[in-house]
């Protein structure tokens, strides 16, 4: 029974995770195609320089809340229909 409780909670975990993790690489997959489009793709930025423009602890921080806020809106859409 205990073995069974903890292997729900288990998946429960892991399909959070990989659902926030989802949205979290959506948003920056948004977020780099964007770099490229406003900076026009010169040859002075390179993708390792938008990789390091991007990925700063606010961009961080609203992935992340994103992404919880997100999940939370899946499972209750997913609990009513």
């Amino acid at each position: 029974m205990i073995d069974n409780l903890k292997n729900k909670y288990f998946k429960l975990i892991l399909r959070a995770l990989i659902e926030v993790g989802f949205i979290v690489f959506l948003f920056y997959s948004n977020l780099l195609m964007g770099e490229f489009t406003k900076s026009n793709a010169t040859p002075v930025k390179t993708l390792l320089w938008a990789i390091h423009d991007i990925f700063t602890p606010v961009n961080f921080t609203i992935a992340m809340v994103s992404g919880l806020i997100g999940y939370i809106v899946f499972e209750f859409l997913r609990k009513k229909l």
